[in-house]
Parts: structure tokens; sequence; C-alpha cells
């Protein structure tokens, strides 16, 4: 199996990056764009935006995001980017709309530009797109033919959002390291098709050491609505380390503990890396990891404000017969829990769900 790598074609990060969106795509040679906006998006930060696509005489359609990564969703926006004649798509916004407008893009057969309005996945740079059911269980996920051809991160917007959005980033980004780490012992195939590379182990570690160095400082310029030299860091480690090492590096239990965590409606109030982060306690319960190690993650968890137990994620009072779904929903065919060096039953999930919450309370 080859060793494979994906990425973006262009990854800009600075403020005021979302003023140069008309500019890339005219780049890309559209004569008439398809912006799938989530709501905040289009109450605050459409007019300059529109302005600028107005100036260089530049269509723009805009959609307001409903609110799930669905193929009722997708299939919407499909028709209407036909019938609208666009040439190019956009995603602004957070990640299941950024995922929306990949999906839609790829079915159109169009070349997509993201413009991710918070570091809270590494959605924005991935040929991935996560599916959802309409309700918000988790369904599949689509490969798609080929990364976002821009990604545009406006550091001075990211700044604005709520905090736990740019925390939920670094419970999502935690995770990269760990997980490409069993990939590369495993051997497994990763989201981009070949086997992890020693480039995606290196990306995915100094994506670790990235959050374990600045994340609380990060998170300290956020609740101050400020870019500081740690929170430009963070944005680039949630967003594109994070993403191309998930990508090329590979993922494995603790995105599949995330996915059987979303059978339970009890948690879908909760941010994808929230879950994420408290899947990552999981895998390493599951790995029998040094306690030294696992200290660690939850140490930086706790720092800076990640579930760390099942109570946290609303699960409080959740019963054995649950816990039992949430392990057999991660170890489904075709999960990412088989990418594990080892054989996983749900079994060993459920007792590792029990360990990590004892271990996290």
């Amino acid at each position: 199996m080859e060793r494979i790598i994906f990425s973006p074609m262009k990854y800009v990060q600075g403020p005021g990056a979302w003023q140069r969106l008309a500019e890339f795509a005219a780049g890309l040679g559209a004569t008439g764009a398809y912006a799938v906006a989530g709501p905040h998006v289009l109450k605050h930060n459409w007019e300059p935006i529109e302005k600028s696509f107005q100036a260089r005489h530049l269509p723009l359609t805009a959609h307001a995001f409903a609110g799930e990564c669905s193929m009722t969703e997708i299939k919407r926006i499909v028709n209407e980017i036909h019938e609208k004649n666009c040439g190019v798509v956009i995603g602004i916004g957070g990640g299941k709309a950024l995922d929306t407008a990949k999906a839609a893009a790829f079915y159109a057969k169009l070349p997509v530009i993201i413009a991710p309005s918070l570091a809270s996945t590494d959605a924005p740079c991935s040929a991935l797109s996560v599916i959802y059911t309409e309700e918000g269980a988790f369904e599949s996920y689509l490969i798609l033919r080929n990364n976002p051809d821009v990604v545009l991160v406006d550091t001075s917007v990211i700044a604005q959002a709520p905090v736990r959005m740019l925390v939920a980033g670094m419970g999502d980004a935690l995770a990269t390291y760990y997980e490409a780490r069993a990939c590369f012992a495993s051997g497994k195939k990763t989201t981009a098709g070949g086997k992890s590379s020693l480039s995606a182990l290196a990306i995915a570690r100094a994506c670790r050491d990235s959050l374990f160095k600045n994340g609380l400082r990060a998170k300290l310029a956020a609740e101050a609505k400020t870019v500081s030299a740690a929170l430009d860091d963070i944005v680039e480690t949630n967003t594109y380390m994070s993403g191309v090492g998930f990508e090329s590096g590979g993922l494995a239990a603790a995105h599949a503990i995330h996915n059987g965590l979303t059978v339970l409606p009890q948690t879908h109030p909760f941010m994808h890396g929230e879950k994420v982060a408290f899947g990552l306690l999981v895998q390493l319960a599951l790995e029998n990891a040094p306690q030294v190690e696992f200290n660690e993650v939850l140490s930086f968890c706790r720092r800076v404000g990640l579930p760390t137990n099942l109570a946290a994620l609303g699960l409080e009072n959740v019963s054995d017969d649950e816990l039992q779904q949430v392990a057999a929903a991660s170890c489904a065919e075709g999960e990412t829990m088989h990418n594990m060096p080892f054989a996983v039953t749900p079994q060993a999930v459920f007792a590792a769900l029990k360990i990590a919450d004892k271990l996290g309370a």
C-alpha cells in the first residue's frame, strides 16, 4: 500500500482573510458563486463579503445553512447550484456548514472555497464530509475527490467566536496524534486512501505539542476577543495541522467512540470535539496506555475545559444498556475502530468507557 498525503491547494490565515473571498473565487474562473453560510455569518459578516463580490461584478447567491449536513440538505443545495448556474461553491461558517458545502461541490463537480468562522474542527482542510441524519445522528463518511481548492481563515473573525468553539477544536485536534500513531502501527488505510507516512505522523505530533504549549494561552486570548501569537498558533493547529494530520495520518478509536456516542440523544447538544476528547481518553484506556500519558491528556482537558467523563457529556444517568449501544456502534463494520493495531470488541470498548469515566471523574 502506498503512502499518501492530502492537503488543500492553498491555505491562507490572518486577520481580514475573508476580504479575499471574491479574489479567490475569480481566480478559480467562476462567473458566479454559491455560498453556504451559517446564520451568524449572514447576520454579522455578510455585508463586506457581498460588497467584495459586487466590486468584482461577480454574482453571489447565499444559502442559509439549515443545521445538519444531511443528504436531504445537500441534494437541495446541488439543485439550486444548477438552477443558478454557479461556477464555485463557498462554505462559510462552522464545521457542518463547511462539510455541506464540500459535499455539494463534490456532487455538482465544482471547485470549493472554505472559510471557517470557527476553529472548532479540522473539517476545513479535509477531502471528507461527515454525513448525519436529519435528526443529528452520525450516518457515514463521504470521501471527496479533492481537498478544498482554497481555505481562507480569518483570525479576526475567529477571535470573536464563542470560546467553547475554540476549545472544542482543541479536543478534535488533541486526538490527531494518538489516532495517527495507532494507524501508523497497524498499517491500516487512512482517509487519504493509503498508509500513514512519517510526514503525516510528524505533523500529528507537532499538533499535539502545539496544543500542550499554546492551548491555555490561546483560550485566554479568545476570552479577551483578541488575536495573540498563541491564538494564531492554535487556529493553525486546530484547522490545518489537525486536518492534514487526521486525513493523512488516519482515524482510530477516538473518532469511533464519538460516532458511537451520537446514538444517544443526550449527547447531541455537545460539540464534535468535546465528544472526541472523551473518546481519546477511552482510546487510551482501551490501549492500556501508560498512566503518565493518560494523565497528561487528562490534565490538558481539565486545563482548557474539555469533558473528561460521561456526566460532562450529559450522560450522568446513562445505563449499561445505553453504553453497550455506544460500544456496539463504535465497532460497527467500516468504523475507524478497526484501524487500531489490535482487534477490538464491543465488550472491550464498554470496559474502556467505564474505566475512562472513572479516571476522568
